[in-house]
Parts: C-alpha cells; structure tokens; sequence
C-alpha cells in the first residue's frame, strides 16, 4: 500500500476494490502548480485501466485529457509518468511542445482560461501476475517457494477467475501426469506455458499432443526445456532459471495494445 491510499478512506477502498478484481488502475498525485488552478498540490485521484477519474480530484477540464493520456501509458508501460500541463505560452518559453518527453516529463497543453501549470505524478498499480506450478516435484517446490519473493502470486491449479494474460504455467510433473497438465495449460489461453524437461522429451510429448488434437503453433509455442540455460542442476537452480527467464518475460517491452503478464 502507497502512503497516498493512508490519506484517504475512500481513495484505499477504491484501490482496494479494484486489487480485489485484478484490475490496473493508476494513483495521480499533484505535485507542483503555478498560478490559478482548481486542484492544489496533495490532490489525489484513482485512473481506472480507460483512463476515467474513479474517485478524488485533480481539477476541471483542462487537465483530464492529458491526466487520461498519461494513465494509460502508464498502465501500458508498467512505469510511472509525471506530466506537466502549461498554457501554450508557458511551454514555448521553455523550448517545448505539447507531446513532448524530456526527462521523464511529458509536456501537455492547459487551454483553460485560469492559464496555470500544474505537474502531476502518475503512478500505475497492476495486478500480480500469477505463476501456475503443477506437478508435486522438486523443481515444482522450490518454485513455489521462490516465485513470492519475485512478486508473483503462486497456485497450484488453473482458475478461471484470474485473466490469462495475467497468467503463466509451468508444468512440473516430471514424469507424472506430463500429457494431463500440458493439455489443462494449453487449453488455459495462456500465452506462456514451461515446461520442465528436456527437448527431447518434449518432442517425443509434443506429436502426442498433436496427435490428440492440440493446435500445433500453441504446442510449438511452449518454453521447453523451461528457463534460461544457467547450467542449473539442483531443483532450486532450476527453479531459479525459470524465475530468470520470467522476469526477461515480464520486463520485456510491451508492444502497444498488448499486455505483460
């Protein structure tokens, strides 16, 4: 929890309404204002995930359009925004435009008549992924010990309460019930599926699941053997390169439109 939501009763239960649903939202907070504004410095507000003021105030008008712009870049993004809307004037006295990023600020455009700056700070709240572990093995366990650590949420089945982008699987079976769990990961929707195994099991698991009607592109999709070659050996090293190669996952840039899990 952020020192904001302690300010506020309602703007907590706002966030933590919408952490209840797994929904991404961002907090913004009004750092720094220059001659007549409606909202002070301290202002606070929750963005929901389409850019809508769901609860506190940061103002009239002329500062929702860029305030909407920037939380949903930074939901997008994963990374915080501060914006800094000044009349036109204002902004050319500075060397710059509206649109514009320079040093972390994005520059917007306040054509109210008030003619105030006000510099905002944007900061997203996303769901925690979940990480998917089945299997009972070694490696299976000592992922579900270090996955928190790594800020993931860990369970054991599928849920459909939880949104496949959202969502890894790794299936550990290892020998037990492989075909089983790689058949409930491939029908989750989820977008990365591991598996621990060697390619040449999985090749061999691979024309079985085909062979049982799995689409090919998602079977070929699959991560396996899972993890980043470390030279892991011990479950806990493998388990290790596994949380390696889902953080490059998740730290990877985002293509517009698209999600990280």
């Amino acid at each position: 929890m952020t020192p904001a939501e302690f300010l506020s009763d309602p703007i907590a239960e706002t966030a933590q309404d919408l952490r209840d649903r797994q929904e991404p939202f961002a907090f913004a907070t009004i750092v720094r204002t220059n001659g007549t504004t409606a909202a002070k410095p301290g202002a606070k507000a929750i963005i929901g995930a389409d850019g809508a003021i769901l609860h506190g105030f940061l103002g009239g008008g002329c500062t929702r359009g860029a305030v909407r712009r920037a939380a949903l870049a930074a939901i997008e993004s994963g990374g915080p925004k501060l914006i800094s809307v000044a009349p036109e004037e204002h902004l050319a006295e500075q060397g710059k435009a509206a649109g514009e990023e320079e040093a972390g600020v994005l520059y917007a455009r306040n054509g109210c008549p008030s003619r105030g700056t006000v510099d905002i700070f944007i900061e997203p709240c996303l769901p925690m992924p979940e990480l998917v572990v089945l299997g009972g093995s070694p490696v299976a366990e000592a992922l579900c010990q270090l996955a928190p650590q790594f800020h993931w949420s860990v369970a054991g089945e599928i849920s459909s309460a939880v949104p496949a982008r959202l969502r890894v699987i790794v299936v550990a079976t290892q020998g037990q019930g492989d075909m089983d769990a790689l058949t409930a990961a491939l029908q989750a929707g989820t977008e990365h599926v591991f598996f621990v195994g060697s390619a040449k099991k999985y090749a061999a698991l691979s024309a079985k699941l085909v062979a049982a009607g799995q689409e090919e592109g998602r079977v070929a999709a699959v991560h396996a053997p899972a993890g980043l070659n470390i030279g892991a050996v011990t479950p806990e090293e493998i388990a290790l390169s596994i949380l390696a190669s889902l953080v490059q996952i998740r730290r990877a840039p985002v293509p517009r439109g698209e999600d990280r899990p």
